[in-house]
Order: C-alpha cells, then sequence, then structure tokens
C-alpha cells in the first residue's frame, strides 16, 4: 500500500551539543538525516518525501540529496520553530490524500515491516503509531515522592513513524493551529478529536539520535546492519 512520508528537519538538536544540526552529524560514511531518508528510498511502498528544513539549510540539504541520490524528495518546506508547526507546513505542502507518515528525521533505523503495519492499521483505521512496551518498573512519582508504582504492561514508549489517514491528519493539525494548542506529537491532535489511536510493536533499536550517547548506540547498529 502506497504512502508519503513528512520529515519534520528543522531542529537545533542543542541536546546533541555539536553547534550545529545533528541531522548532519555523520554515523558511519553519511550525515544521519541521509540514513533516515535512504529508509524510504529504498520502500517501494514510499511514493514520495515531504521535508521540513531551516531556510538557511536548504541548500546544503539540497546538496546532500544530491550526493547520495535522494529522489523521492517532492517537497521541501520551511520549517517552523516547534516540531508540531513544521507537520503543518508539510501539511499544508501536500497535495495528495490517502496514508500519510510522519517521522522524526533522526530516527535512521525503523524497519520496512513496521512501517507496512502501521500504513495497513491507519488506512483500516485512521491512525496507527509506532512504540515499544516499557521494561523497566514504572513509578508516578509528582514532586519526587512516589506516589504509586504503575503497571508498566499498560504503558507504551512511543517513537515515530505515526501514520494517518491524510484526511484526520489535516483535521487535527488545523483544529490544533486555531486552539492555539501545542502538543507533543501527532498521535495527541489526533486524540484531541476522539478518534482512537492504535498502536504497532516496533522495535527496540528503533532509537533517536539525540545524544553523544545515541550516537554511540547508532554506530554499534549500524555495525550490525552492515
Amino acid at each position: 500500500m502506497k504512502y508519503t512520508v513528512m520529515i519534520p528537519a528543522a531542529g537545533s538538536g542543542q541536546r546533541m551539543g555539536a553547534g550545529y544540526n545533528k541531522l548532519f552529524l555523520k554515523l558511519g560514511d553519511r550525515p544521519i538525516l541521509i540514513h533516515t531518508l535512504q529508509v524510504f528510498e529504498d520502500d517501494p511502498s514510499c511514493e514520495g518525501i515531504v521535508l521540513a528544513v531551516k531556510a538557511e539549510e536548504q541548500p546544503s540539504i539540497q546538496e546532500m540529496l544530491s550526493e547520495f541520490s535522494i529522489t523521492k524528495v517532492t517537497a521541501m518546506v520551511e520549517g517552523g520553530g516547534e516540531r508540531q508547526n513544521s507537520v503543518a507546513a508539510c501539511i499544508r505542502a501536500y497535495e495528495g490524500e490517502g496514508i500519510v507518515l510522519v517521522h522524526d528525521a533522526a530516527r535512521p533505523f525503523i524497519r520496512h515491516n513496521v512501517i507496512a503495519e502501521l500504513v495497513s492499521i491507519a488506512d483500516a483505521h485512521g491512525a496507527a503509531i509506532a512504540g515499544v512496551q516499557a521494561k523497566d518498573t514504572m513509578k508516578y512519582a509528582p514532586g519526587g515522592i512516589v506516589e504509586e508504582t504503575v503497571d508498566r504492561e499498560k504503558l507504551w514508549i512511543v517513537q515515530t513513524p505515526q501514520a494517518f489517514r491524510y484526511a484526520l491528519l489535516r483535521e487535527a493539525s488545523d483544529k490544533a493551529v486555531a486552539d492555539g494548542f501545542l502538543g507533543t506529537d501527532e498521535s495527541m491532535l489526533v486524540e484531541r478529536l476522539g478518534h482512537p489511536v492504535r498502536m504497532v510493536e516496533s522495535t527496540y533499536d528503533n532509537v533517536k539520535m539525540t545524544t553523544q550517547e545515541d550516537l554511540v548506540f547508532g554506530e554499534i547498529l549500524l555495525t550490525r546492519k552492515r
């Protein structure tokens, strides 16, 4: 089943401490961003990629796309100060229908079988998100004082991609803008509409490259993948 993926790539990556966009940092012989884009470039079901980037970084990213033969980027829009603003810009630029995915640019290890299941479930039910079940004991401790041990069997660590029927995602995004609401992910915006969101089990190696420690783990994953 065909889909389009929207990738917000306009972040600053302050927690990485690189002093510039962390997506330009290399894993192995290529930038993090290219590793992520390559996943969708290699997926026959992916019809296109919509990228949200900083205006000043667009020339550099365009050069990357040419250097590494990334051909599926159909639009490159200017990203906003928040992730939600960047995704909203991607949504406005998209002219199709069907299923769309939103994926973190710094998650280069998502697997094709997880993507396929997300697309299938979103097509059937409207919304599906990737995640893994919590492995550790979880405590509810407001103010640093434990009030409750939470049943981890009910808790999921949410990842991306998140998959939606385009019309549903557009409605949720437009309502958030109109209400001045800022959510933590696209699923939260859809949840505000009262629409159920299905969980799809992903893998624990679908990590987001956020800190220097993540880069070390990423190099290990890349070596294993090869």
